[in-house]
């Protein structure tokens, strides 16, 4: 039971500000994605556990989501953010800033959240008392068939995305910005994001890591991403990783390992295999024959994992252009440490 100091009043306002003060501060950076946002709210208005609020910050956008975010404004909890441009990772900042709940959860605007995420996360925290985490992103069964192979390329153990969500995985858990979740105490003493943009969720979970924070992930807490709607977007997104995740080793040279070079090494070899039949046939024939073989292995392992033939199919190409992209700009932001 409340109690009160003789001679005082109990400031009823208050108590219904606390009842009513949101657990958890969704914040959504945007650009130029109205439509998104729209999807996103719409999968959020179905949330089995309500206790939270969303802050929508555009970041300087031409094509606004203003109108949108109005036609929820009755049925959620929901501030709406204009800003100049600078990248999400200021954006998220900003979010945090003004943020009420006791845990801030970022997700990207090409998400759609399942009704029980926030349910997964409650009985996950209880469990855990996590201070940050990540969960894994799935390709809906609504997205087109070569949004859903490229999501399964960027999940696969047999590419570099066996990292991102999965239950068994190399190293320790990185939560990713497009679902992560960390609490008020994990902002105030890391002051959140680092990096405008190219990898600045890796390199938030590495400093959130070296300050000692019980980080984890929550397989339940899934997110439908959508990501890029063709293979020429999905080029330039993976491209720009390859070059974060050098700006992150800048910063924390042990954080790069042999597995981020892997798509370096995959476009060197295949670029290497042409040249091979001039001066090695024998060579060539295995370099081909290699590269022939992985791809068809990712072919029956995309199958048994979509139960899907065309994107089986579509998960080659996803594939080539994950690693060539996400390897050109690695090896392209390499080689920027070495230009006098």
């Amino acid at each position: 039971m409340d109690t009160f100091e003789p001679g005082t009043t109990p400031d009823i306002n208050f108590k219904i500000e606390v009842l009513n003060q949101a657990k958890y501060s969704i914040i959504v950076p945007v650009f130029n994605r109205p439509q998104e946002v729209d999807e996103l709210l719409g999968s959020l208005l179905q949330q089995t556990f309500k206790n939270f609020e969303i802050i929508i910050v555009e970041d300087g956008s031409t094509n606004r989501c203003d109108q949108i975010v109005d036609q929820f404004r009755d049925k959620l909890r929901i501030e709406y953010f204009f800003k100049p441009n600078s990248g999400p990772g200021p954006s998220r900042n900003a979010g945090f800033s003004i943020a009420k709940g006791n845990f801030f959860v970022v997700f990207d605007s090409d998400c759609i959240i399942p009704s029980t995420y926030f349910e997964a996360v409650e009985k996950s925290l209880e469990e855990n008392n996590y201070d940050a985490w990540g969960g894994p992103d799935r390709a809906h069964e609504d997205f087109s068939i070569v949004q859903r192979a490229m999501g399964y390329t960027m999940s696969s153990v047999l590419t570099t995305g066996g990292i991102r969500g999965g239950k068994k995985r190399l190293g320790w858990f990185q939560p990713r910005s497009f679902n992560m979740g960390i609490s008020r105490k994990v902002f105030e003493q890391t002051k959140g994001f680092a990096f405008d943009r190219f990898a600045e969720d890796i390199e938030f979970s590495i400093r959130m890591k070296n300050a000692g924070f019980h980080i984890g992930l929550i397989p339940d807490a899934y997110v439908y991403h959508k990501r890029r709607t063709n293979f020429s977007q999905f080029y330039k997104q993976v491209f720009n990783f390859g070059r974060g995740r050098v700006l992150v080793g800048r910063k924390h040279p042990q954080e790069i390992k042999l597995t981020h070079w892997f798509p370096s090494l995959f476009v060197m070899g295949v670029a290497a295999v042409p040249f091979m039949l001039i001066f090695n046939p024998l060579l060539f024939k295995i370099g081909a024959l290699s590269i022939l073989l992985y791809l068809i292995l990712l072919l029956i392992h995309s199958l048994s994992v979509n139960k899907n033939l065309a994107v089986a199919f579509f998960s080659v190409p996803a594939a080539i252009v994950q690693l060539s992209g996400y390897g050109l700009g690695f090896l392209s932001e390499k080689l920027k440490s070495y230009t006098p």
